[in-house]
């Protein structure tokens, strides 16, 4: 070894730098950089974008890939299966159980004018996936804030076209629905390649200079739903009844009408029939009419009295009630 180092200083130093080992050096370095440059990996929720010289040339699913080295060939990962969110009015600075909002005030895109000239205060979430890799690279400078400008826009024109008292109470869920369907047409029709999940109204208010007034307006409301509710109420329960009892009137009274014309033809007929056997045999019918009729009324008199066309007064002939 002690030889070794005596040759190497005696050897002068250019000796051992020469152009052959140089470019074994430079090609050992080129090797190794086509190595590392060749190989990519490709996450789970992700779809790579190769470019060769800047040109979009195939994707990449997840896995292991290969691609020409030394910048040749540039993947680009896009988040695919991941949701975004953005947030209209207000900002989340910490979700959990106590929710954390940045208090800056953001009014300037939650003030919205409505169909009746009123001013509401809306709060929004757009929820949002990229769909297509190569358009949202390469279609819009920022698809990110093409997003949010489309949404304020398609909000401004759908709370425009409604009251509101539409937007506060019963139209937030029809709203939110149209707002999707708008956003996503028109994200569409830019190629921004975003794909539109869900979009929320996370609050709806009056302004805070008017919200006492509007508050006192809705209780008015109310209140009036409520006097008309219960007055139908009670209309239900009261015409509903007196319609009852006079149908239930009519009824009686047309049966006892029918009852009567009934008895009186039947009165009738008995008349008739005893008529014509009185036609018959007037002596006897008249004597059985007598008798019958004595039949009738002598159990319910209480004295008998005989009456003499010579006597003053009339002579009492039977005490029946004793």
């Amino acid at each position: 070894m002690q030889e070794l180092h005596e040759l190497i200083r005696e050897q002068p130093y250019t000796q051992l730098i020469t152009p052959k080992r140089i470019l074994y050096v430079i090609l050992g370095l080129i090797v190794l950089a086509c190595l590392t440059t060749s190989f990519y990996t490709v996450e789970a929720d992700e779809i790579a974008v190769v470019l060769m010289f800047g040109k979009s040339v195939r994707q990449a699913e997840p896995g292991l890939h290969f691609k020409l080295p030394l910048g040749i060939e540039r993947a680009i990962s896009v988040p695919v299966r991941k949701v975004f969110k953005e947030e209209f009015g207000f900002r989340t600075l910490r979700a959990g159980v106590r929710t954390q909002y940045d208090t800056r005030d953001f009014s300037d895109e939650s003030l919205l004018l409505s169909g009746d000239l009123n001013i509401a205060d809306v709060e929004w979430v757009v929820q949002y996936k990229i769909k297509d890799p190569k358009s949202f690279l390469f279609s819009v400078r920022n698809p990110q804030q093409a997003l949010r400008d489309l949404s304020e826009s398609v909000m401004s024109r759908i709370i425009g076209d409604r009251t509101v008292t539409e937007v506060l109470t019963v139209g937030r869920i029809e709203i939110a629905a149209e707002v999707e369907v708008s956003l996503q047409e028109l994200l569409d029709l830019y190629q921004t390649g975003l794909d539109v999940a869900s979009v929320t109204l996370q609050d709806v208010n009056p302004p805070e200079a008017v919200k006492s007034a509007f508050n006192a307006v809705n209780e008015a409301k109310q209140e009036k739903d409520r006097l008309i509710n219960e007055a139908w109420r009670d209309y239900n329960q009261s015409v509903p009844k007196s319609k009852g009892l006079a149908a239930q009137k009519i009824s009686e009274a047309q049966g006892y009408a029918l009852k009567r014309v009934n008895e009186a033809q039947g009165d009738a007929d008995r008349f008739k029939s005893i008529r014509s056997e009185y036609q018959k045999a007037k002596e006897v019918t008249r004597r059985r009419l007598y008798l019958e009729a004595m039949r009738e009324i002598l159990p319910q008199v209480k004295e008998i009295y005989v009456i003499d066309g010579n006597a003053n007064s009339p002579i009492p002939i039977l005490q029946l009630k004793e």
